[in-house]
């Protein structure tokens, strides 16, 4: 008997080894392809963290590694814990994920009254974004000086469309979230989060906070000189430097470690933040539209995968960090790195395919991905064609195609991402924005001719697309 057992143990070894190293695998692939500097992982199945690692350098100007205490910011990955505030209020009863804004907040403008939490937490909301009135340099407090002010100027501006009609990502959203939580809990949202959550799950590298702040073991941030402001030649490597008003710090003021981050996973699904695993589900939930149809964000989470097999729920935050979620298999990845534009979204599934390999299959992007990267990207539509004889539902999502060909675009991999944006074209031919992106990409390419083709299209499918309009206008008068 005791053979057997020790046989088992040696088989979970050798098993548990030969993941980690394909995991290895695929980080080192990654960081070396989208030149990463530093990077935290942390793996739970189970309710254990099966996985926590460190890779590279946290700070290159001192040449000190990434440790599995080096504290990363996780931008808009703070959301989730904003979420997790709401619902737990949710829970208590003290709010109603379809009561008024009006209810809990005062002094709104007349057209805001009827705004719902629900469509604050999924972005359907319509309210202008505050961060047009803070600095765009630093994200600060810009001319207004204060948040008195800054409030005073948001309440004068139009919605941007009606109520639940459309999805738009802004941080006013959860900046309303943040003094909702305040209104009704009677405290800073800061030390409601640390009471209800950060001390539940025993987070001790979790902090509020941005660049002006000493955060010890904070990891220096970087990205490419070309990532957002399209320039030409070769990248550099540059520092970053970002502030977050106190304020509006429910949408993205956090800063933690991988290992805190699957810490308060596990005292999540463990039902140590709720206490009814109905409000978790709600939570991993889409909301409406007014049409009935599904939001594109669940309450608090970015990432919303409703698969047969597999489902997946998850959060990134800075283009720089991401946590991914498998509630039916009981399972998390939370991916941190120092780049801003590293995009781990794109790879974390293939790492999770390393300890589930049916979850490859069951996402199309990262079963695409894997297999583009053998047989080259100019055969994306050949090979979707081929897979959809077999498997008639293999659709790859639209907006994460186009947001994965954005990304590549941005990193000057134009030749890959234009291939993905004709991919787009030819699954949803009804769509006004694929021809859009398409346009962009060939107008980017010097192939005015195809891209004036491609705005018409989109303009007769969508003859509101006004960017649209504006750039067929000057492309005809060139």
């Amino acid at each position: 008997m005791k053979i057997h057992i020790l046989l088992l143990f040696i088989s979970l070894q050798v098993c548990a080894q030969q993941t980690r190293a394909r995991v290895d695998e695929i980080i080192n692939r990654e960081m070396k392809e989208r030149k990463i500097p530093g990077l935290q992982i942390a793996v739970v199945q189970n309710g254990k963290i099966v996985l926590s690692q460190s890779y590279g350098a946290a700070n290159l100007q001192y040449s000190i590694p990434v440790t599995n205490t080096t504290i990363f910011p996780i931008n808009s990955n703070t959301k989730v814990f904003t979420g997790v505030a709401v619902m737990q209020l949710v829970e208590q009863g003290k709010i109603n994920l379809n009561d008024p804004i009006s209810k809990y907040l005062d002094h709104l403008p007349d057209e805001w009254q009827k705004i719902t939490i629900d469509q604050l937490l999924t972005h359907i909301s319509g309210l202008p974004d505050i961060l047009q009135l803070l600095d765009p340099a630093t994200g600060n407090i810009g001319p207004l000086k204060n948040e008195s002010a800054i409030w005073e100027k948001l309440r004068t501006l139009p919605l941007d469309f009606k109520a639940g009609e459309q999805f738009s990502y802004n941080q006013t959203n959860y900046y309303l979230l943040g003094k909702i939580i305040e209104k009704i809990s009677k405290e800073p949202f800061s030390a409601d989060f640390k009471k209800n959550q950060f001390q539940i799950a025993h987070l001790t590298n979790t902090v509020f906070g941005d660049s002006r702040d000493i955060i010890p073991n904070y990891s220096a941030s970087y990205r490419y000189n070309n990532f957002f402001d399209g320039r030409k030649g070769e990248a550099k490597l540059t520092n970053t430097y970002t502030e977050f008003p106190d304020f509006v710090r429910t949408g993205a003021g956090l800063n933690s470690t991988a290992e805190d981050m699957a810490n308060w996973f596990i005292a999540l699904q463990a039902g140590r933040l709720f206490k009814n695993p109905a409000t978790l589900e709600m939570m991993w939930s889409p909301g409406q539209f007014n049409n009935g149809t599904p939001t594109n964000w669940a309450r608090g989470w970015g990432i919303t995968k409703p698969r047969k097999n597999h489902r997946a729920v998850g959060m990134s935050g800075g283009n720089r960090s991401v946590i991914m979620v498998y509630p039916d298999d009981h399972m998390a990845i939370i991916v941190l790195t120092n780049l801003a534009g590293s995009a781990p979204e794109d790879f974390v599934e293939e790492i999770a395919g390393c300890y589930d390999p049916d979850i490859v299959k069951a996402d199309p992007l990262t079963y695409l991905r894997k297999n583009l990267r053998e047989i080259g990207f100019g055969k994306v539509i050949d090979f979707v064609k081929t897979e959809r004889k077999t498997n008639p539902s293999f659709t790859p999502n639209e907006s994460e195609l186009n947001d994965w060909a954005y990304r590549m675009m941005a990193n000057k991999q134009e030749k890959e991402a234009l291939e993905i944006f004709k991919l787009n074209v030819y699954l949803f031919p009804k769509s006004w924005n694929v021809y859009d992106s398409y346009g962009e990409i060939l107008l980017k390419m010097e192939d005015k001719n195809k891209a004036i083709e491609m705005y018409r299209r989109s303009i007769q499918l969508n003859p509101e697309n006004e960017n649209g309009k504006k750039i067929l206008k000057k492309l005809l008068s060139e």
